[in-house]
């Protein structure tokens, strides 16, 4: 099963292309820009409380048979937060200093 690769910062809605090198990803595959988990977000998944990694960008070249993003394409449904700003900076600021490896 390969990553989703959604197109957009849940936070602000910035375009995160299958190439974007400034997209962060959670466990869950909660995508935000590296701006937003960086000023906003604290490296909290205000989703699901865990930290963030760089997404890896999948090969637009088919090196291999049947594994790139014309084969394997990258998801075009545009996620958004469910929870208000207000709510967001609460659940970020409660635990922001749990080290990721500890949430």
């Amino acid at each position: 099963m390969a990553l989703q690769l959604r197109p957009n910062c849940e936070y602000c809605d910035r375009d995160l292309p299958p190439d974007a090198t400034d997209a962060r990803i959670c466990s869950y595959e909660c995508t935000f820009c590296a701006d937003c988990v960086e000023t906003k977000l604290s490296n909290v998944c205000p989703n699901c409380g865990g930290g963030f990694a760089p997404r890896p960008i999948r090969p637009a070249q088919e090196w291999r048979p049947g594994v790139c993003t014309t084969k394997q394409a990258p998801s075009d449904k545009r996620v958004h937060l469910k929870y208000s700003v207000d709510d967001v900076a609460a659940h970020c600021a409660r635990i922001r200093d749990v080290p990721a490896d500890r949430r």
